[in-house]
């Protein structure tokens, strides 16, 4: 058995032995911060035309290096200092944390809703088929064939909408693959006895943060931003703090949620959340099917059953 797996072995019987009150309750901060974060983005990306995800995800790896610093200084949260083993220690999750957050914002406004929908669902299978590889971990057949029901239905919902665009199925696929990636080396990473759930927030932040913005300043992107128009709108500014602070609570609550829960758990109830969404839009006569409105809500009823299996 591999260094990772005993981790992930370990971590899975800390989240078993948690009472089930907390695990509930980081599920639904989860999903509600998810669901607050793709709003707001949703309407700075799209309504306003923003130009910039990269400055977006910038503003959110600020926001969060910020908090974390100002709360460590007043002792609110604690993690250690860094040292040199500290790099060794995260790693990939850096990369990974990167490419899940630039990937996610840049999908945002790519794709139709639907399609978006049902693209992010194949997050699950990944996430369980890296569960089962990085951490050793084992899940019943009921969970594998309520995973499958899950894409099935995803594509049932979206069958009145299959738009093609390559440049976004190329960024939610990313998105996926990084979503999966980080949510399995997040559970893998957490440790107590190591950065707890802090360190790993603050870290990876700072290791990421420079390089972005190298980045964004190389690809004329970070200029796009600066000189976007909207910047003397009050409402822009505030949505943009906003989803700043969005972004930092999204963080956490995905690192809470892991901590308390399995991978497969966390990505369930973001997946929840699209769903969510995607019926409120359904729901409108002019931007969706009776056939796509029903399919989506027992896509969320297939969502939370899976949730009870792997939370209770």
């Amino acid at each position: 058995m591999s260094a990772g797996q005993a981790a992930g072995e370990e971590a899975d019987a800390a989240a078993a032995a948690s009472p089930t009150l907390p695990r509930v309750l980081s599920a639904l901060f989860y999903g509600t911060c998810s669901f607050l974060t793709v709003l707001v983005n949703k309407a700075l990306l799209s309504a306003y035309s923003f130009p910039s995800p990269m400055f977006l995800g910038i503003g959110q790896m600020a926001a969060t290096i910020l908090i974390l610093y100002v709360s460590k200084l007043n002792k609110i949260v604690h993690f250690p200092d860094f040292d040199k083993s500290i790099p060794v220690k995260l790693f990939p999750l850096p990369l990974i944390y990167v490419g899940n957050h630039l990937s996610g914002l840049s999908s945002t406004s790519k794709l139709s809703l639907p399609m978006f929908t049902v693209l992010r669902k194949f997050t699950i299978p990944l996430t369980l088929l890296l569960e089962i590889i990085i951490l050793g971990k084992r899940y019943p057949l009921n969970i594998i064939v309520s995973v499958f029901a899950i894409i099935l239905g995803a594509f049932i919902a979206a069958g009145s909408d299959l738009s093609f665009n390559l440049e976004g199925y190329i960024f939610v696929l990313l998105n996926d693959i990084f979503t999966a990636a980080n949510g399995v080396y997040t559970k893998q990473k957490i440790d107590p006895k190591e950065l707890g759930k802090y360190g790993v927030l603050f870290y990876n932040a700072c290791f990421m943060v420079i390089p972005t913005v190298i980045i964004s300043f190389s690809t004329g992107d970070f200029q796009q931003a600066t000189h976007f128009q909207h910047w003397t709108n009050f409402l822009f500014v505030f949505q943009f703090i906003l989803s700043c602070l969005l972004g930092f609570l999204l963080m956490y609550s995905t690192v809470l949620c892991s901590h308390y829960n399995s991978a497969l758990t966390t990505t369930v109830v973001g997946a929840i959340k699209a769903n969510i969404w995607l019926g409120v839009r359904s729901s409108d006569c002019f931007m969706g099917s009776y056939l796509s409105l029903c399919c989506t809500q027992e896509e969320i009823l297939l969502d939370l059953a899976l949730v009870e299996q792997t939370i209770i």
